[in-house]
């Protein structure tokens, strides 16, 4: 059996509608795994909002990936960074902190302000800070690629590059094009395939087939970057 470790965030377990299992066969971790071969199987690390630096912690802190998944893959999938590259109403450590506010209604309270009020800072700052900045996003997923080929050697790893939306929730598409540039060279630099995803996933966004959400995807957008991953490991 060879593995494929998946690094992800909601885009690698979220359908046209809702969240789904793992297991389902439109993600596009498992359209990879069934295009390379019946004997290939995804070990995807993934949880909603991730950035880069948040897989490294998986990597680094999470003993299941650090002694399993890790030494065991074949091949590794970084499909972080999309979250990275969206606009910030607030520090992310702000943001993230909200969810250990107590009371519960507190909590509520504030989250729901953030997210009424959120799209508005991002108007008025016009998208000037990102989620994570691109130096840092670039820093995690270089240590990630230096601590798995010293597990593995030299494993063929691929970089989803950062994803297009039209989330009403980030009204701001000011830092795209910059976090695709700089994909670009972070991946000629660290001798990384990568796997574009604006021609994989404008056309759906245009024609509306994606989630209503205007960040996760169609089962056809899933499918063709499934294909699309698969194809550059098989390089």
């Amino acid at each position: 059996m060879r593995h494929v470790l998946v690094f992800g965030d909601s885009l690698t377990f979220h359908g046209p509608a809702t969240p789904v299992a793992l297991t389902d066969p439109r993600l596009f971790p498992n359209v990879m795994a069934a295009a390379l071969g019946p004997d290939v199987r995804p070990d995807v690390v993934a949880r909603l909002g991730w950035t880069a630096r948040d897989a490294w912690w998986a990597l680094t802190k999470d003993p299941q990936v650090a002694s399993v998944l890790a030494p065991r893959a074949d091949a590794l999938v970084l499909a972080v960074g999309q979250m990275d590259h969206l606009p910030a109403a607030i520090p992310t450590y702000l943001r993230e902190g909200i969810a250990y506010l107590r009371p519960g209604g507190l909590r509520r309270r504030v989250r729901a302000v953030y997210h009424q009020v959120g799209p508005h800072v991002i108007r008025i700052s016009g998208g000037r800070l990102r989620q994570l900045p691109q130096a840092a996003t670039d820093t995690y997923l270089s240590r990630i690629v230096q601590a798995m080929r010293i597990l593995r050697g030299d494993l063929p790893v691929v970089l989803l590059g950062p994803s297009p939306h039209a989330a009403a929730i980030y009204p701001s598409h000011r830092q795209h094009a910059p976090a695709v540039a700089a994909a670009r060279r972070w991946a000629q630099r660290e001798g990384v395939v990568l796997v574009e995803l604006d021609p994989i996933v404008g056309p759906s966004l245009a024609a509306g087939t994606g989630n209503p959400d205007g960040m996760h995807w169609g089962w056809q957008v899933h499918e063709d970057i499934g294909r699309a991953v698969a194809a550059a490991l098989l390089r």
